[in-house]
Order: C-alpha cells, then structure tokens, then sequence
C-alpha cells in the first residue's frame, strides 16, 4: 500500500493532468450554478441539475484527494489544510445523499440543503482558477492600463448577471443593467431602478459581490489567492502588484494584500454582526432577511456603495430614528474612506504605543525615543478628516436645524447632522431627504463630494490629501515660502503636482458631465444636474431624485463619469500614454506671470 501512495499515485496524478481536469469541473460547476440561478427551471430540470453538482462534486472529491495525498513537501500547510477541508466537505455532502447517513446522523441534516452545495462548487472554483500561473508583463500592460481593464471586465461580468432573468422580478434594460453595475463596481450608489424591490436575492447578491470586488479591486483579490494555492509569482508580477497595492517594498507586496483582505472582512464582519444587533425585529422580522440585510449594508457601508435595499435608504420609515445603526453604518464608511495604508500605519502606531507603554511600566527609568512612526500621509489623511467631519456636522446642524433637522430630538439632531456631514463623503447613505436640504447646505454638500474620501481607500472624489495639499500651498505661497513644509517634513514637488492635476480635471470632467446632461435634459433643474454629476465623479450616490427620469444619454454621460471618477482621469491618462524613460538634459526655466 506504501508503494502505492509513494509511486503509482504521483504518477497517475501527473500521468492525466487531474489539475486540468479539476479547473474545467470548477469552471463546469461555476456555469451551472449561473444557469440554475439565474433562469427559471421545471422540476425535471432542477432533478438534473442537482445530479450534474453532485456528479462535478463526486469527480472533485477523487481529484482532490489524490492531490491531498501526493502533495510535494513544497507545499505550503495552509494549502494543504485547505484540500483537506474541501476533501471532507466533498465527502460530507455525497454521504448525506445517502437515506442512512441522514437517518442515523441526525446532525447533518443541517448541510442537506443546495446552499452547500453551492459554497463548495465556489470554493472548488476559487481553489483551482487561482492556480492558474498568469504572469503581467509590463511590456504589454502597464499598472494603469492592468487597472482599468480590471475594472471593465468586472462591469462586462455584472451587467451580463443582471440581465439574467432571475436577477430582476420583471426584467431590466440593457442600459439599466449596465448603469446599476457600474454605479456597483465604481462603488457609487446612484440607482436608475430601486434596489430592494426591482432585483431578487440573486441580483441583490450580484450588486453585494460586485460592489465588494469594486471596493478593493478585482486585482486584489485574484493576486493574492493566486499567490496563496501556488506559493509564488514572478518578479514582473511583484513590480506590477506594488503600484496597484501601494506597497513601500516588493517584498512586501503579498503581505500588505493579505492585510487589506483581513481587514476587510474582519471589520465588515463585525460591522455585519453590529447591524444585525441593532435592526428592529418588528421592522424586519425574518431572521434569514435580516442576516442578509446585515452583510448587504455592512459590505455597502465599509466600501462607500450607499447601495441600499431600502427604497429610501436610511431615511425609510422605520429606520429614520434608529440612531445607532447611523453610528455603525457612519464607522463603517468613515473607516473604508480612511484608506487601507492609513488603517495599517495607524494599527501599526497603536500597537507601537501600546508596547512603549507596557515597557515604561516595567522600567520607567528606560529612555523614551519617539521614532516616526506614524507618517507624514497619515497625518494629513486623520486630520483633515478629523476637521471635515467636524466643519461638516456643525454646519450642518446649523443650516438644517429648523428644516430636515426638525423632527429629531436633541441627540437625534447631532447623530443625523454627523450622518449628513460624513455620507457626502463617497458613503451615499441618506439619513435626511436630500431634495429638502436648504440652498447653503447643498453648496455644503457640494464641496464635501468633490473632496470626497482618502487615497487608496474604497472611496472617490479629488481625496482628502489633494485637498490638503492645495491648501497647504495656499499658506505657503502667503507667506512669501518657495515650498510645503509640514509636521516638519517638506512635501515633494511630483506630490503637489499631482495634486494640482487632479484637481485641475476633476473640474473638467465635471464640467463636461453637467455640459452634456444639461444638453440632454434642458427641462431640469441645473442645480440637480450638478448635484448628480458630482455624485457620479466623486462615487458618492446621493441624488435630488432625477436619476430613474435620466434620458438614454443622460445615463451613458453617467456611466463613464462614474467610471472615471473611480479609475481617476490621471490613471486613464497614464493609461493612454506610457511612462516616458528619464530625461538627461533640462531647459532653461523662466517665471510665468500668474496675477
């Protein structure tokens, strides 16, 4: 038997490429389970295709555990433990097909259902298409250009899953399908038809997984899983991956994605949890419903969708005055607008200070050296969020005090105007009907879009940062200084450049936006064809309520203001033209006349 396992197994494994087999049943498995979804079947149908699942799952148990026994000592444990877990779940679900397994093992009985079924065939998919080796090469693609594919590829995907039958009650259009996957993947929230009553749970679930793939980037999650089943990459991938992750290293590329994908899912968890905690058992009160609620809103919130199932948002009936869900839904958007290196320096602080702390009780005579770890980026990204927030809220109690403000309480009135201040920010969720807002508090919350979140974050806008440092470089150029200095660093020249070119064609794509939607709707208010172009550039999603009545062009002028308000018009320029190599001369500079 020894022999076996050491000589003849191997050698069948690799004799019939079981790895090729195993990708075509996962990708086999993956069709089925959107054709099962997605349209509407007889009872012979459903019959068989429950037979096909169980006949992919059968195949894969046998392929999975032979690659189980023969794994090379090469192999990461983690990826072992993973086969191991799919092999015993493969397992589990062929015995309960069995009546004698079910009759005398009372407690599975809770995995008899497709639900499982369907988890497995998912796992099994992500397990064997992560294998694949994909290697990106600069020669073809550049960072930017690897970007923006992602993100179209990921809309394609969408706006075919939505149109499927099942997807929507009463079917959808193709524009609207590609409107509402846009506005998912770029993480916006404007809707043309409403998401709670239009689309069933399989297109809730769509615009849910769409929205979590656009919040941190299909390359994010594909780099990292490719690199955790084959255990290595190339170094093209590695260079590639650093400008996409924002890592310092190369090094340490892998490692700043696994972090992103752990916070992530651990705050959206707790956030899931949180929510669900706090909802109204007479409002919604179906347990499986409210689950459900729980993880939409909990994912929507921490990548700054404002996707809702409520037809009204947070302003629905119902749950206008639960101030402590606005509390979590507010965290959960502020924390995924902060931006994953800041989360990360910031643990990184904590934990730091926390130590140096523990040591100065045990030896309070010990030296107390301060090095810098929390840098200069987060630094300006905390406080001018810290100043927005705070402008924002007070002006906001201030102007609406005796208008949308009005049928709160004391405490409701500060939770509500924090709410108002904070959502303008890419979040998207209303609290407060926005068509009602005063004048000044719509200038207010123009200026908060434009802005928007922090870099790297799930958030759009010109970011926080751009926004400080123009600023910054208005009291420098006051005070007569020839650059930016500060916390006692000096800010780089390519940084305040960027800055000032973001700024520069955020205002031009804008006025583009409300150009050619006024050209096309010149029976609406200009004020609410601005409010939506910059909802769309910034990916915030509040709208004055003209977004379903949108002509055709409208919509398209929409779309693409979305998606470049998301990929950035800087990246799509990088995109278009490629870096040029280092110049080896300069020009002689001269003094442009400014004012």
């Amino acid at each position: 038997m020894s022999a076996f396992f050491k000589n003849i197994l191997p050698k069948i494994y690799h004799e019939y490429s079981l790895n090729k087999v195993a990708a075509i049943l996962s990708i086999t498995g993956i069709c089925l389970l959107i054709f099962d979804l997605g349209f509407t079947h007889i009872e012979s149908e459903k019959d068989l295709l429950k037979n096909l699942y169980y006949l992919i799952i059968s195949l894969g148990f046998v392929i999975v555990l032979i690659r189980s026994l023969v794994t090379s000592k090469d192999t990461p444990a983690k990826v072992i433990l993973f086969d191991w877990t799919l092999t015993v779940s493969f397992g589990i679900l062929l015995l309960i097909r069995t009546e004698f397994f079910l009759e005398n093992f009372e407690f599975f009985q809770v995995f008899n259902q497709m639900g499982w079924v369907y988890l497995m065939l998912f796992l099994f998919f992500i397990r064997e298409i992560s294998s694949f080796k994909v290697n990106f090469k600069k020669d073809y693609l550049n960072p930017a250009q690897l970007f923006v594919t992602s993100f179209l590829l990921i809309i394609f995907i969408g706006t075919l899953l939505l149109l499927l039958p099942k997807a929507t009650y009463s079917g959808i259009g193709l524009i609207d399908a590609l409107f509402t996957a846009t506005s998912a993947v770029c993480v916006t929230g404007l809707i043309v038809v409403d998401t709670g009553s239009y689309f069933t749970t399989f297109g809730q679930s769509v615009i849910m997984i769409l929205i979590q793939l656009g919040g941190l980037g299909i390359m994010t999650f594909a780099s990292y899983f490719s690199y955790f089943f084959r255990g290595n990459t190339s170094y093209a991938n590695q260079l590639m991956l650093k400008d996409i992750s924002n890592s310092e290293k190369i090094g340490e590329v892998f490692v700043v994605l696994k972090k992103i994908l752990l916070l992530t899912f651990s705050i959206e968890a707790v956030g899931a949890l949180f929510i669900y905690l706090n909802l109204d058992k007479a409002v919604i009160q179906s347990v499986p419903e409210r689950i459900f609620f729980s993880v939409f809103h909990s994912i929507s919130g921490f990548c700054n969708a404002g996707f809702s199932t409520l037809g009204n948002s947070l302003f629905e009936s119902g749950f206008r005055f639960n101030y402590s869900l606005h509390l979590i839904i507010a965290g959960l958007f502020i924390l995924g607008g902060i931006g994953f290196p800041i989360l990360l320096n910031l643990f990184k602080y904590l934990r730091y200070y926390l130590l140096r702390n523990l040591q100065k009780i045990k030896n309070p005579k010990s030296e107390r050296y301060l090095p810098w770890v929390l840098n200069l980026n987060s630094r300006i990204v905390l406080s001018t969020t810290f100043f927005l927030l705070f402008f924002g809220t007070g002006a906001f109690y201030v102007f609406e005090y005796n208008n949308t403000l009005s049928e709160h309480n004391g405490f409701g009135k500060i939770v509500t105007a924090f709410f108002g201040a904070a959502t303008p920010r890419t979040a998207g969720f209303n609290s407060v009907d926005t068509s009602a807002l005063n004048f000044s508090t719509l200038m207010l919350v123009f200026l908060l879009m434009w802005i928007g979140a922090s870099p790297a974050s799930t958030g759009g806008g010109i970011k926080t940062s751009t926004f400080a440092l123009a600023t910054l470089n208005f009291f420098s150029l006051a005070k007569g200084k020839d650059r930016i200095e500060v916390y006692k660093r000096e800010v780089s020249d390519m940084s305040l450049r960027r800055a000032f070119s973001i700024i520069s064609l955020s205002l031009l794509v804008i006025g583009f936006s409300i150009f050619l939607i006024a050209f096309y709707e010149n029976d609406k208010d200009i004020v609410a064809i601005a409010f939506e172009a910059f909802s769309a550039y910034s990916t915030v999603g509040l709208s004055m309520g003209i977004t379903a009545g949108l002509s055709t062009g409208s919509k398209l002028v929409l779309i693409a203001t979305m998606f470049i308000g998301r990929v950035s018009m800087l990246t799509l320029l990088i995109a278009v033209f490629r870096n040029m190599k280092h110049l080896n001369y300069r020009y002689p500079s001269e003094e442009i006349l400014i004012n």
